[in-house]
């Protein structure tokens, strides 16, 4: 299966959340765009990400209430050696400055192969974006960097140390 996509207009029960999770770990492509996923769902998504059948690739959890709760787990799952996620989606997910932290030491990890990171529309604050940005120093794959607020948007192409607005 190379994609899996769901959207909800009302919550998913646990049970049904948990075997859509564990689809995940057959497919390269899983969009979980605004299905009232929480914290706990990341639990079994960060399991997913470091199962040895994982050919995940493409993550969007963007409108989900996560929390910095949920992507401390998922930051867990992104430092397996069997995890080979490479574009990750937050946006507007409550997430703030805490999460940072944990996405930073994900990036650093020296198996993270992620390429691509959306964390539009949270309130990530200064502290926040210092917190990735010291991340982006050592051991870091990431390319792409987006922190799009209201009407501002900041690429940043870790490549090339370019900044575009």
């Amino acid at each position: 299966v190379a994609l899996f996509s769901l959207r909800q207009s009302n919550p998913l029960p646990d049970y049904k959340t948990d075997k859509h999770i564990n689809m995940a770990v057959f497919c390269s492509l899983h969009r979980l765009y605004g299905c009232y996923l929480t914290a706990q769902s990341c639990e079994s998504l960060s399991s997913a990400l470091q199962s040895s059948n994982s050919v995940l690739r493409e993550l969007d959890l963007s409108n989900n209430d996560l929390q910095d709760s949920g992507v401390k787990l998922l930051s867990d799952g992104l430092k397996s050696p069997n995890c080979q996620l490479q574009i990750l989606r937050f946006s507007t997910c409550n997430l703030t400055a805490q999460s940072c932290e944990s996405l930073s030491s994900a990036l650093q990890s020296s198996n993270s192969v992620l390429k691509e990171l959306d964390l539009s529309n949270n309130d990530l604050q200064d502290s926040g974006v210092k917190l990735l940005s010291d991340g982006l120093k050592r051991n870091c794959q990431l390319q792409i960097l987006s922190l799009r607020e209201k009407h501002d948007t900041v690429f940043i192409n870790t490549r090339e140390n370019h900044i575009s607005e």
